[in-house]
């Protein structure tokens, strides 16, 4: 599974926002891959973010 789809599938089996090193913790994913994954999927319209350095889909 790509790194993206990991990021997206952890935030929408998430119950609140999430935080870049939170998202990191839940898919064993580092989290500088994370954050590249987040700018990415925002690029993309796919998640949002709520509030600074929280991040949910939309």
């Amino acid at each position: 599974m790509e790194t993206k789809e990991k990021v997206l599938e952890t935030l929408q089996q998430a119950d609140k926002p999430l935080k870049g090193a939170e998202i990191a913790e839940l898919s064993g994913i580092e989290k500088k891959d994370v954050d590249k994954a987040i700018k990415s999927l925002k690029t993309e319209g796919l998640i949002e973010s709520p509030k600074r350095c929280f991040y949910t889909t939309k």
